[in-house]
């Protein structure tokens, strides 16, 4: 068991704490939160509940922090974490410039913790199944990827919430539902070369932008299409075309709250495979694959080559979005 504190109790800090609950592989022990809902949700757990983050790293007892912060903190929290010798899980994005996550995987490294990341959606069965086929050479060399995330949670927030500044959240969509995209899109074609991105103000309320395109080129040749919206019903797709066939993924419901997804297989001649998935517990799956790296039971299934790449793409897209021009991915 890894004993380990949440930092931060908004709304998905409230999220993992309850996906965590009989969880055989980490066990929450400690929360830092200064709101009245964190301070219930934690009370009722018999969670031990500190206002200041110094105290959550002073104590001996926990062994990793997992980050549920706004992103312009994420820095400085890993650098004090892994400083403090605590593993780090820090939701995504891990920082908001290369340079920057650079520094936080350069942190964790040199204090020989473990670091990992909000980017659940490898966990899920259908993209797990999806990774095996390609991995065989069923769709063959792929050409072309088109992804969706979008979802319309955000439209109850207060207007100056903070996913609502350009700052911590730059290009609306992008650190919220597009991320996801840019990570499985890196996961299966490797790093990107140069992009294009546009946002839009659709919604009303959202100044930093509620509707998101991308395209891009990767190295490898390969290009895809990204779609995310703050302004809509939710919707997940993720497909992938190749040589040899293609095939779609669909969600059924937010990642918060599971309900199964399908995927479709199209292979050469036009032989069809439709697969249905139950629904599962990806985040927590992600969570505990963190605490086996943690305890050194297996490696962490996200390279940090991975990570930088990610964080590379979503520092073009958030220039290219300002800038109205394509933008070279440092990679």
């Amino acid at each position: 068991m890894l004993n380990a504190a949440v930092i931060g109790l908004g709304w998905w800090g409230q999220t993992i704490v309850r996906m965590l609950e009989g969880s055989p592989k980490i066990r929450l022990i400690r929360v830092m939160t200064r709101s009245r809902a964190g301070t219930e949700l934690a009370e009722a757990r018999a969670l031990a509940i500190s206002t200041e983050y110094r105290d959550v790293l002073r104590d001996p007892a926990v062994e990793a922090v997992i980050l549920c912060t706004p992103h312009s903190t994420h820095l400085d929290l890993v650098r004090e974490a892994a400083h403090a010798r605590k593993h780090v899980f820090c939701e995504k994005p891990l920082a908001l410039t290369r340079r920057d996550a650079e520094a936080a995987i350069a942190a964790c490294n040199a204090a020989g913790v473990t670091l990992g990341i909000g980017h659940e959606r490898r966990f899920e069965p259908a993209i797990l199944e999806l990774r095996r086929r390609v991995e065989r050479g069923e769709l063959g060399t792929l050409l072309q990827l088109e992804a969706t995330f979008s979802q319309d949670k955000f439209l109850a927030l207060d207007p100056g919430n903070w996913r609502f500044s350009s700052i911590e959240a730059p290009a609306g969509p992008l650190t919220g539902t597009g991320i996801h995209l840019l990570d499985l899109a890196i996961s299966f074609l490797g790093p990107m070369e140069r992009l294009f991105a546009s946002v839009k103000h659709l919604s009303g309320h959202m100044a930093n932008g509620d509707t998101l395109a991308i395209l891009a080129v990767f190295k490898s040749g390969a290009q895809a299409l990204f779609g995310a919206s703050l302004a809509t019903p939710f919707d997940g797709r993720f497909a992938l075309y190749g040589r040899e066939g293609w095939a779609d993924m669909r969600d059924l419901s937010h990642p918060e709250a599971p309900s199964g997804m399908t995927l479709t297989l199209c292979h050469k001649g036009g032989r069809r495979e439709c697969l249905d998935f139950a629904p599962s517990a990806s985040v927590r799956a992600n969570l505990e694959a963190f605490a086996d790296a943690a305890t050194g039971k297996s490696p962490y299934p996200m390279s940090q080559q991975e990570m930088l790449w990610n964080i590379a793409a979503l520092e073009a897209v958030s220039q290219s979005a300002a800038s109205g021009r394509v933008e070279a991915v440092e990679s």
